[in-house]
C-alpha cells in the first residue's frame, strides 16, 4: 500500500529569547510517529523585539492584545520567508507554540501571544496555536506540553529533558507518563551574561572560571518549588520574583553568579534522574560544556548522543506533531502531566479568512 503522508510546519519561542525555531516535518498518516524533519531554521530576534518581548510581561491589557496582533505578523512574515525561500507547496497546517508573556496557572492565566488568525491569513494555511489555554481551564498546569510527544516519538529512553529558558523533564512511571519543569536555566544565566555585553555565557567558559557562592547556592536550593510534588510549571514571574532579588541581594560578581547558578541548575537536573539512566538531553542548555559536565558530576546518566537538528528542533518538531493530534481531535495533553481534570485535545484551530 503506497504510503501517505502530511506536512507540516512546527514553530516555537522559548523564554530564553534565542529567535524563533521553524521547523518543516513530514509524518506518515497511518503511522505519525514515523515522521521525518525536512527542514529546519532558527530566525534570531532583533534587539527591538528582544525587548518588546521582555518586557510584555508590564503592558495593560490593550498593549497585549495589540502586541499579540503585532507579534503574529511577525511570525507570519517569518514563515512567508521561509516557505519562499524552500519553495514548499505541500504544507496541510501550520503549528504555533506563540511567546508566553503570562503563565500563573494557579490563578487561571496563561498568554501566548501571536495571533493564529493573522498568520493563518497572510500564509493562507490552516494554523493550529494557543494549545495551553484549555488545560488551564481544566484546572492544569497548561504545561508542559512536550510530554505526549516525548512518549510516542521518543520512548526509547528513560527521561527526556529540554534545556531551554527552563529545564523540564518528562518520564514514564508505569502507565502514567510525569513531566514538570524542573528549575530555571538560561532565563537566568543569559540575563547575566547580558550583563557582561554578552547574548549567553559561550559552552559555560565564563562560569566554569567563576567563584562558587556556597551561600547563594543553599539559598537557591531552598527555594519551596523544588520540595512540591508535580503536577507543577514555571514562568518568568517566578524568576522575576524569587530567583532574579535573591541572586541580586548576594552581592557576587557576574562570572560568580554564572558559576553558581550553573551548578544549581546541575544539581536541580540530577536530583530528578535515575544514576545510570539513559537521558535525551535537547535544547540550546546542551552546548553548554559546563553545566552537562556539572550534571554528569553530580549524577552518571548515560546522555544519549543524537544529531544537531534533533537538539535544537525538538520542540518545533513536537508542537507540529501536538497539531496534528489536535486536527485528528485525538489526546495532546496528559492530565498525569499538567494536572487538568482530564486528557484533552487542546489547540485552538483557525482557517484562512479571505481578505477583501
Amino acid at each position: 500500500m503506497e504510503r501517505t503522508f502530511s506536512y507540516a510546519i512546527g514553530l516555537m519561542s522559548g523564554t530564553s529569547l534565542d529567535g524563533v525555531d521553524l521547523v518543516y516535518v513530514r509524518f506518515e498518516k497511518q503511522r505519525p510517529t514515523n515522521f521525518k524533519i525536512l527542514l529546519s531554521e532558527t530566525i534570531s530576534y532583533d534587539a527591538v523585539w528582544k525587548e518588546r518581548l521582555q518586557t510584555a510581561i508590564g503592558l495593560s491589557k490593550e498593549e497585549l492584545i495589540n502586541l499579540d496582533v503585532i507579534y503574529g505578523d511577525l511570525l507570519a512574515q517569518m514563515l512567508c520567508d521561509f516557505i519562499k525561500k524552500h519553495q514548499l507547496t505541500k504544507i496541510d497546517f501550520i503549528a504555533s507554540h506563540g511567546h508566553t508573556v503570562l503563565h500563573e496557572p494557579h490563578k487561571g492565566i496563561t498568554l501566548q501571544i501571536g495571533s493564529g488568525q493573522v498568520i493563518a491569513n497572510k500564509t493562507q494555511c490552516k494554523v493550529v496555536c494557543d494549545f495551553r489555554t484549555q488545560d488551564v481551564q481544566l484546572g492544569g498546569q497548561g504545561a508542559p506540553l512536550v510530554p505526549i510527544g516525548d512518549a510516542l516519538l521518543f520512548s526509547d529512553y528513560d527521561a527526556c529533558i529540554n534545556l531551554g529558558g527552563f529545564a523540564n523533564i518528562s518520564y514514564q512511571a508505569k502507565d502514567r507518563r510525569i513531566a514538570f519543569d524542573i528549575c530555571p536555566v538560561n532565563i537566568v544565566l543569559n540575563r547575566y551574561a547580558n550583563l557582561l555585553g554578552l547574548a549567553y555565557d559561550d559552552q559555560g567558559k565564563i562560569a566554569a572560571k567563576g567563584l562558587f557562592d556556597e551561600s547563594l547556592f543553599t539559598a537557591l536550593n531552598r527555594m519551596s518549588y523544588y520540595s512540591k510534588i508535580a503536577p507543577k510549571s514555571l514562568g518568568l514571574e517566578w524568576v522575576q520574583q524569587s530567583i532574579f532579588p535573591l541572586i541580586d541581594a548576594s552581592g557576587i560578581e557576574v562570572s560568580s553568579v554564572l558559576r553558581t547558578f550553573t551548578t544549581h541548575s546541575a544539581f536541580q537536573i540530577a536530583k530528578n534522574l535515575k544514576t545510570d539512566s539513559t537521558v535525551l538531553i535537547t535544547g540550546g542548555g546542551v552546548l553548554n560544556s559546563f553545566l552537562i559536565a556539572e550534571l554528569q558530576r553530580y549524577n552518571s546518566v548515560k546522555i544519549a548522543a543524537v544529531d544537531a537538528t534533533l537538539i535544537h528542533f525538538k520542540e518545533a518538531l513536537i508542537f507540529a506533531f501536538l497539531g496534528l493530534l489536535r486536527l485528528d481531535n485525538q489526546v495532546n495533553c496528559l492530565s498525569s502531566v499538567t494536572g487538568a481534570k482530564r486528557d484533552h485535545s487542546s489547540g485552538v484551530i483557525f482557517k484562512p479568512l479571505i481578505l477583501t
